[in-house]
């Protein structure tokens, strides 16, 4: 099956796709700021880049839609007919990437959670996940200081 844009089009199409900023990482960060919860935005020397990481309590968010990272639900489990061959091998290559990622940031100490686009058409049970995750998050013992004074 052939696109239904030419090559130029697409092109115009795909570019717009945003990866900061979108829908679902906005109602994430609204939910958080509801439930008192304070954050920074796209750490850039965190593994990943984390969309939303609570440096406090050592709490790094992902937001992943469905279809780009290959959740195991109806969208994201829908392959495009056309190019079939290069979306496997892309959303392939982002799952390796997302688990790199969080098992970097897990190995240093950090707790990932994966927020799915699936997952927030819910409003309620979101908020329910995210109450849940920032209580655990605050009973975590603290990690230790390696800190040394130069005395």
């Amino acid at each position: 099956m052939t696109d239904v844009y030419d090559r130029a089009k697409r092109s115009a199409v795909m570019a717009r796709v945003k990866s900061q900023d979108t829908g679902p990482e906005r109602l994430l960060r609204k939910t958080l700021t509801a439930l008192g919860a304070r954050y920074r935005l796209h750490r850039k020397d965190l593994p990943g880049k984390p969309d939303l990481v609570m440096p406090g309590r050592k709490l790094a968010f992902f937001v992943h839609g469905c279809f780009w990272h290959g959740h195991d639900c109806a969208r994201g489990s829908r392959v495009p007919k056309a190019n079939r061959d290069y979306w496997l091998a892309k959303v392939a290559r982002n799952r390796a990437r997302d688990a790199a990622a969080a098992q970097a940031l897990t190995a240093a100490g950090w707790r990932v959670e994966t927020i799915w686009e699936c997952e927030m058409k819910d409003a309620g049970a979101l908020k329910a996940r995210l109450a849940q995750t920032l209580d655990q998050a605050a009973t975590r013992t603290p990690p230790t200081s390696t800190w040394v004074s130069a005395v």
